[in-house]
């Protein structure tokens, strides 16, 4: 486990991808039982999270939601982390929170500066992140020009991976604002990334090892198989 100017990183290592899904779904109830604000992940690996906080409670009417990053395509497009959100989290709530998405019908730079405008002064209270095998997270990719941005909480970003369309993405002083940031990153495929991100030095060529909340609590949660390298 490495430490990060004094920011410690708390590695919770489970057994498998359902047991992590469990524990990132403990964190999001306990937020939205207290009427907190949350920033959402998208990608594949979230999804079950979703699905096990829905069921856990259905009452999310004091909290506000967030987008960590989405795709500039239609809200109903398959590649639309709203869409994701909508199908496996709101869709099964009994009251829904207050849900702040990113305007992907607009043009990239765009929807970033009224995302920008929107996230100005708001606390977050917990900032769920995933990570690519590439070591990205949100819409933050290696090497990429929105690393260095630090006078804005949302750019537009160019994709480095596929689907290749624009998104928009918090940039790294909008994430580490979270009070409590936690990554989520199950299979081995993962592993190196973890690696690179828990324990090696930090590196704009691993963007996750960059994120860490500025005065709160960052948690890492893992499976074994995503652990496997951290030795």
């Amino acid at each position: 486990m490495r430490d990060d100017g004094g920011v410690n990183v708390e590695l919770v290592v489970t057994e498998d991808a359902e047991a992590a899904a469990r524990a990132a779904a403990v964190l999001l109830v306990e937020v939205a039982e207290a009427g907190g604000s949350v920033v959402l992940a998208g990608g594949s690996t979230p999804r079950r999270a979703y699905e096990l906080a829905a069921a856990a409670h259905a009452d999310w009417g004091d909290a506000d939601l967030w987008f960590g990053d989405d795709r500039c395509v239609p809200a109903y497009d398959p590649r639309s982390n709203q869409l994701l959100v909508r199908e496996s989290l709101l869709e099964w709530l009994v009251v829904e929170p207050t849900v702040h998405p990113i305007a992907t019908e607009r043009p990239a730079v765009e929807a970033a500066a009224a995302y920008d405008a929107a996230l100005q002064d708001e606390p977050l209270d917990l900032v769920l992140l995933g990570l690519g095998p590439d070591g990205h997270t949100a819409s933050l990719f290696p090497g990429a020009a929105t690393l260095d941005v630090r006078d804005r909480l949302a750019v537009a970003a160019e994709p480095g991976l596929e689907p290749f369309v624009e998104r928009v993405t918090l940039t790294i002083p909008a994430l580490e604002a979270g009070m409590h940031v936690v990554f989520l990153a199950v299979g081995e495929e993962k592993a190196a990334a973890v690696r690179r991100a828990f324990a090696d030095e930090p590196s704009r060529l691993t963007p996750a090892s960059l994120v860490r909340s500025r005065h709160g609590t960052t948690t890492a949660i893992l499976d074994e198989a995503a652990a496997s390298l951290l030795g």
